[in-house]
């Protein structure tokens, strides 16, 4: 199995290269990658070479968004099964904090997350991921749809922190994938006014059709 890799070398310096396949650990997947989203963190490595203490000091794979194929299970894995379509959720905690028994996981101070350094990420044609960070998709949902929904939950965070509910009235600030994600979910949550509003000329019109 070929497996070649988006690898971060610098600024401006994005390398295709060759991996080994690696085998899945116990409790882990292999999966065949067939969606992979650019998230803003993923440019923003690529033109800076950084994100606030967070420095490419060493050649990294990018991707985070994801969804693929599992191709091989690990020892003592029952969730999954080799053919299961998944999404990967990106950030896998320790499991034994306060923060994840209290549920709150994503707060997790040594949280592992994809394409943050010195961790890899996705952006391969195969990558080993924990299985239970692993989410099996029901049938109408598509490999596409599955990268993209690591960044719906972070707009459904949003509206859940702000407590959009129905008749609110909502103001989303820039008009980006996220922001537009965030204004598709407060309509969902039953908000009855949404604005966005941005700095630039950005999206096109297009972008609202569905909205």
């Amino acid at each position: 199995m070929e497996n070649i890799a988006a690898v971060l070398y610098g600024n401006n310096d994005i390398r295709l290269e060759k991996y080994e396949v690696e085998e899945p650990k116990e409790n882990e997947v292999l999966i065949q990658m067939a969606s992979v989203g650019i998230c803003g963190s993923d440019v923003h490595y690529w033109t800076k070479g950084k994100i606030g203490d967070f420095i490419v000091k060493e050649p990294m794979i990018l991707g985070h968004e994801s969804g693929g194929i599992v191709a091989r299970c690990g020892p003592g894995v029952k969730n999954l099964q080799v053919g299961d379509r998944v999404a990967i959720e990106p950030g896998v905690p320790c499991r034994v904090c306060e923060y994840c028994k209290s549920g709150r996981y994503n707060l997790c101070l040594d949280i592992i997350f994809c394409a943050t350094p010195p961790i890899h990420g996705s952006l391969r044609n195969y990558y080993t991921h924990p299985s239970d960070f692993c989410y099996k998709l029901p049938e109408h949902v598509s490999l596409e749809e599955a990268a993209l929904l690591e960044p719906l939950s972070v707009a459904v965070h949003a509206c859940r922190r702000s407590g959009v509910t129905a008749g609110c009235c909502v103001l989303v600030l820039g008009a980006g994938p996220i922001g537009l994600l965030n204004m598709m979910v407060a309509k969902a949550f039953g908000a009855t006014k949404v604005f966005i509003t941005d700095d630039v000329l950005f999206p096109p019109k297009s972008a609202f059709k569905s909205l």
